[in-house]
């Protein structure tokens, strides 16, 4: 059996420094939009009052929205040609936009009705994901066409994830914070207060992507852009077609689907978890228990991104998904077990082990992505990182939209009662444990047997490059094909 060819990169094809730290800056900002308002939306009902299935449907019916436009905005992106380029003037009017609505978007009054908090934050929560797809989407292309190499690739999504999961440091203490007595008067002014360092931070770090990072080449000639919104509907369309008629693509979506999503689902039952079977309905204590964990699984998920991208340049990215994902499974299933009363904090003993799962999810797919805009090019003669990365997170986005709906029914179905300040029944809190660790199992073990049949391979993906570029000559600004190594 003849030895697997490994390629060394090129130095012309490797990111220079202060490219990868603005661009990872933009990374951190994108973890933080998305990572805020699910950590916060938990008021709504804890802090508000509001019924768990009212919150369930704001957590679902925005996302919805943010999921339609996600397509759209890839697209325009793909066809935008301005003086400062496709991608960076949406990343700069984007992280504006979308820092001012968020702090906005929290300033609640106490004393209202359901009604009135329901669609007054409905509102808001579309307006702030229509934002979001503005600086998210083309930022999420600017990733893919920075490199042609299969694994600089990896190394630039190793890093700038390792510096966005910065972010779930924090995040988890979210609802500590808010519920700290000594900083604020209640949760709900803990929110507001919150909400408006967030809407900061996303502004001011949002658009240093869009000033020092520079588009430094023209993947392919430009491609006249369609005139009419009947011809650019049209293209439009026919662009969506295409991308899921890319069977690579379709499995790296499903796979991602799975195991993002799950694990959204299961963590949005364990604050339930820890306050009312762990904690007795403590939720001071709750809020502790769950800034551990998930600091701890923030802290080894820095150490797992690194090593996935280290492992990944060895072995291969496809084989490293297999690995990552077996071994976030023993994490979940550890956590059954670390839900107990007599011994809460035996808990973070999973943490690492579930780290493994989304901490190498992005950094694969990410890298992986940029591959199938390689093969789609050698498919379609066009290049559309734009329109793959905003279907993949549209994927994404209507997964958070369903886990965020299921987790107002499945609070319904397990007999959840937030006026029960201190016990809920043996059934509802069985039903949450089974929710919070049963789930994620499921789709994780799926999107195992999803990515096992997945084709490109480093010795592929170098197959197709020397194909394009045979074609149509190599990307400006980027240097030849790696050599190979023995």
């Amino acid at each position: 059996m003849s030895k697997m060819k490994h390629c060394i990169t090129a130095a012309g094809d490797r990111i220079a420094v202060p490219q990868k730290i603005a661009y990872a800056l933009g990374m951190l900002v994108n973890n933080l939009q998305a990572a805020a308002l699910p950590a916060m939306v938990v008021i709504l009902n804890l802090g508000l009052g509001m019924d768990p299935l009212l919150v369930g449907i704001i957590g679902a019916v925005p996302r919805i929205f943010d999921a339609v436009s996600d397509p759209v905005m890839g697209y325009i992106s793909d066809n935008t040609r301005t003086r400062w380029g496709r991608r960076r003037p949406y990343i700069f009017v984007g992280a504006i936009l979308s820092g001012i609505i968020f702090a906005l978007m929290w300033q609640l009054p106490e004393g209202h009705s359901q009604s009135f908090y329901f669609w007054v934050f409905m509102a808001a929560s579309i307006c702030f994901f229509l934002a979001y797809t503005v600086y998210a989407t083309p930022f999420v292309a600017f990733g893919y066409e920075m490199t042609a190499d299969y694994h600089e690739r990896t190394r630039l999504h190793a890093f700038v994830n390792t510096i966005g999961q910065l972010v779930w440091l924090g995040v988890p203490w979210f609802y500590a914070i808010m519920a700290n007595e000594k900083l604020f008067k209640n949760t709900v002014h803990g929110a507001r207060t919150l909400a408006i360092l967030v809407g900061i931070t996303v502004a001011v770090l949002g658009v240093i992507p869009a000033i020092f990072c520079r588009e430094k080449f023209g993947l392919l000639p430009k491609v006249e852009t369609p005139k009419g919104l009947r011809v650019n509907m049209n293209e439009f369309f026919k662009g969506i077609a295409i991308t899921f008629r890319c069977k690579p693509f379709v499995k790296i979506c499903g796979a991602t689907f799975l195991v993002f999503n799950g694990y959204q689902l299961g963590m949005s039952f364990s604050i339930y978890v820890m306050i009312y079977y762990v904690f007795h309905g403590n939720n001071s204590m709750g809020g502790k228990l769950l800034g551990w964990f998930g600091m701890l699984t923030s802290a080894a998920t820095l150490l797992v991104i690194p090593l996935t991208g280290w492992v990944a340049t060895r072995i291969g990215k496809r084989r490293t998904f297999l690995i990552t994902i077996s071994l976030s499974l023993v994490g979940y299933a550890l956590k059954w077990v670390g839900y107990n009363p007599d011994h809460p904090y035996w808990l973070l003993l999973a943490a690492p082990f579930v780290a493994f799962g989304v901490g190498s999810l992005f950094t694969l797919m990410g890298s992986m992505i940029s591959d199938i805009c390689d093969y789609d090019e050698l498919q379609t003669h066009r290049r559309r990182e734009g329109n793959f990365g905003a279907i993949y997170w549209w994927m994404v986005k209507v997964g958070m939209a369903l886990a965020g709906l299921l987790t107002g029914i499945l609070l319904k179905v397990s007999g959840f009662d937030v006026a029960l300040k201190e016990a809920q029944s043996v059934k509802t809190l069985f039903y949450l444990r089974v929710f919070d660790v049963g789930v994620p199992i499921v789709t994780s073990a799926i999107a195992i047997i999803i990515i096992a049949t997945y084709k490109i391979t480093e010795e592929r993906a170098y197959d197709i490059r020397a194909e394009l570029e045979q074609r149509r000559g190599k990307l400006g600004g980027l240097g030849g094909s790696g050599k190979l190594s023995e």
